[in-house]
């Protein structure tokens, strides 16, 4: 069978290898991305939007700040504003040792030069969240943070890859992936496609892609829960999150209440599946419930979990391969990836094109983790 040539082939249709495509797209760089399914179909469209700086690991705070530089004119890089609003982001601290974890943080990122985080006393917190309830003391606040629309997103960078002139083949599942010389060849839908670079931005489906070409990387695929309650009177503008608990927490501005926050249903890669547990809702529930707790009769109307890859060190995977030239990767971004994907794309693109990075990227190597050997497919 005779192979499609291009430039790079892209394992992995999502915000990461879409923001990939575009920015080497711009660099004249002909890519191809195959998706097993559709853009969007699991984490990069099915979570909570957030746009956030605050709690950043450490390692992530650079990429970060970059990314938000982007999304502040997200309509410059995908023709859309993605119903991108920075309505602020808060970290609530509901005990003293909470409060002096936060102010330590805050001190962290100020010695290594970022500001972008602030330490609020409990009269500045309610002055922001006036609804909050009174036991709480203080807060970590981002003012220039915000939130997307994950959907609207997604359908952006796919509209904007296509008018680039990239190939995006969906519905087409990997089976095969071989090195042909100095090329590599990845078979899917009964199609071959043949180029010297190779891009694993498969999400929860990385790890795979990685033992294919020799790689290996710890991950554990998880269906992260959602829920939207029914519309209720106005009572919250920034994102809100807590130190101690388990929760994301917005109001949209229908009225709804978007909650989430860590919570698990049950992730069933192999049957492309996740599916959600009236036990972690509940636990959601209860948590708004003791911070709001005017929010106790509200109904929950949908709810619903997307496969997103989780790392045993909180980090995602970007760089290159370590067994073998040629191959990159960007994966496993444990839940909070959605505001990095224009800045990973752009790095990606870099490495590729120049060999390095603009941003430090070392603590992301997938050098961290042992080797297995190269075998299996994606299903």
């Amino acid at each position: 069978m005779t192979a499609s040539t291009c430039d790079a082939i892209i394992i992995g249709g999502g915000l990461h290898g879409l923001s990939t495509a575009i920015h080497l797209a711009e660099a004249g760089v002909r890519a191809v991305v195959v998706e097993k399914d559709h853009p969007g179909r699991h984490a990069s469209g099915v979570n909570a939007g957030g746009v956030r700086r605050l709690g950043r690991h450490l390692a992530e705070v650079p990429l970060s700040v970059a990314a938000r530089e982007i999304w502040e004119d997200i309509e410059d890089f995908v023709s859309d504003d993605c119903g991108f609003t920075a309505c602020g982001h808060i970290q609530i601290a509901e005990t003293e040792s909470e409060l002096a974890q936060q102010a330590d943080r805050v001190d962290q990122l100020q010695a290594l030069g970022f500001a972008h985080e602030q330490l609020i006393d409990k009269a500045s917190l309610r002055e922001i969240v006036p609804a909050l309830a009174h036991h709480c003391l203080g807060a970590i606040w981002c003012a220039d943070d915000g939130a997307a629309n994950p959907y609207r997103t997604t359908q952006a960078y796919f509209r904007t890859a296509q008018a680039l002139g990239v190939r995006v083949e969906l519905g087409a599942a990997v089976t095969a992936i071989e090195r042909l010389g100095g090329d590599w060849q990845v078979s899917a839908a009964g199609q071959n496609f043949q180029a010297p670079v190779l891009v694993n931005t498969a999400g929860a489906w990385g790890h795979q892609v990685c033992r294919m070409i020799g790689d290996d990387a710890q991950v554990e695929p998880a269906a992260l829960m959602l829920m939207i309650t029914e519309r209720v009177a106005p009572f919250i503008t920034p994102v809100l999150g807590a130190v101690g608990r388990k929760l994301s927490f917005k109001q949209y501005g229908n009225g709804t209440v978007m909650i989430g926050g860590g919570q698990r249903g049950r992730a069933l890669p192999e049957r492309n599946i996740a599916e959600t547990k009236l036990a972690g809702m509940g636990n959601s529930a209860v948590t708004v419930k003791a911070l709001f707790p005017q929010l106790g009769p509200v109904n929950v109307v949908r709810c619903w979990a997307g496969i997103e890859a989780m790392m045993p060190d909180g980090v995602p995977v970007i760089g290159p391969s370590r067994a073998v030239k040629g191959a990159y990767h960007a994966f496993g971004f444990c839940g909070h990836g959605f505001q990095l994907s224009p800045i990973v794309g752009r790095l990606l693109a870099e490495l590729i094109t120049t060999g390095q990075a603009s941003l430090p990227i070392e603590a992301f190597s997938i050098d961290r983790f042992d080797v297995l050997p190269a075998n299996g497919s994606i299903g």
